[in-house]
């Protein structure tokens, strides 16, 4: 029997006080939210490149590449439009060094011949096709170029 004035163990806590093993759960509970929040932000890490770098620059060589052929190709119809019967024409236009830090090609599609004569624009991963416009089953072209450079077109009557 207890005497009149003494005090159960749970009766002695302080108030605000935590129980030993309730403590330890809390910490444990910490860890383990933390250690979910790392993974999270470690996966997130690693997929932020892919999702927030890569796929709109490769949208935005794509563009840049449908431009690139569209301004080459109506670069080579007004050279052809305007070109003698007898004599040649050289022209010099400029195409960008780069397309999102990357070095690409322009040249003629070997395969198509005709009015299927398309150029070929690529950096050898991402390719875009333009079709040569208006001149293709009248003209043969053929040829190739980088973004650095000059680059020029050559018209010859001779077909040289």
């Amino acid at each position: 029997m207890r005497p009149t004035g003494s005090l159960k163990n749970s009766d002695r806590t302080v108030p605000g006080m935590r129980e030993k093993d309730e403590a330890i759960s809390t910490v444990i509970e910490y860890l383990n939210v933390t250690a979910v929040l790392v993974v999270m932000m470690i996966v997130l890490t690693i997929l932020t490149n892919s999702v927030i770098i890569e796929g709109p620059a490769e949208n935005l060589k794509y563009h840049a590449f449908v431009d690139i052929g569209n301004g080459v190709s109506a670069r080579i119809v007004d050279l052809y439009v305007v070109s003698p019967g007898n004599g040649r024409i050289v022209t010099s236009f400029d195409l960008p060094e780069d397309v999102a830090n990357d070095e690409y090609t322009v040249k003629m599609d070997p395969t198509a011949v005709g009015a299927a004569q398309r150029i070929i624009v690529t950096d050898g991963y991402i390719k875009s096709t333009i079709s040569i416009a208006g001149i293709g089953a009248t003209k043969a072209v053929t040829g190739n170029t980088t973004g650095s450079g000059i680059n020029r077109i050559i018209y010859d009557s001779r077909g040289v």
